[in-house]
């Protein structure tokens, strides 16, 4: 999925962004290099709730499982993603994470992994998301939490 760069148009609808669809979202938020060549989808976003899916072929590490530092670039898109968008609603620019800890709970070998990012804190200066990561039968195979900081000004 390509999408087109920042800065939002100046028409950028805030109250919108809160139930986005998949194409709405990819117009108002570029998911990055990283994450296109990782192959992460961005399947539903608002400021409150994510959701993303990255596949584990080309993403393995040596051992033939998913590389845990894959993992931890999809739960960190994903939340990203939500973040960004609660910037603007606030009338920041931007968010940019400060912490991300991950707990790899166990391997997946194949499939799709999906990311699940839900809001836990959403200020004015901080906000802050838990992230599940499952594999294609539902099973958690990792949990994350990512706290961004909300940039204001040019």
């Amino acid at each position: 999925m390509t999408t087109p760069a920042l800065p939002l148009p100046d028409s950028y609808n805030a109250a919108a962004a809160q139930a986005a669809t998949p194409q709405e979202a990819a117009q108002l938020v570029e998911l990055g290099e990283l994450a296109e060549r990782m192959g992460i989808e961005l399947e539903q976003v608002s400021a409150d709730f994510a959701v993303a899916t990255m596949p584990v072929e080309g993403n393995r590490q040596p051992l033939g499982v998913l590389n845990g530092g894959a993992s931890a670039v999809l739960a960190e898109t994903v939340a990203s993603i939500a973040a960004r968008l609660h910037a603007f609603h606030v009338g920041g620019h931007a968010a940019v994470g400060v912490d991300l800890s991950i707990t790899h709970h166990r391997p997946v070998r194949e499939g799709r992994v999906r990311a699940q990012a839900t809001s836990l804190y959403r200020g004015r200066t901080t906000a802050c998301y838990a992230i599940v990561l499952t594999d294609s039968a539902g099973r958690r195979s990792a949990t994350a939490r990512l706290t961004l900081a909300v940039l204001r000004g040019s």
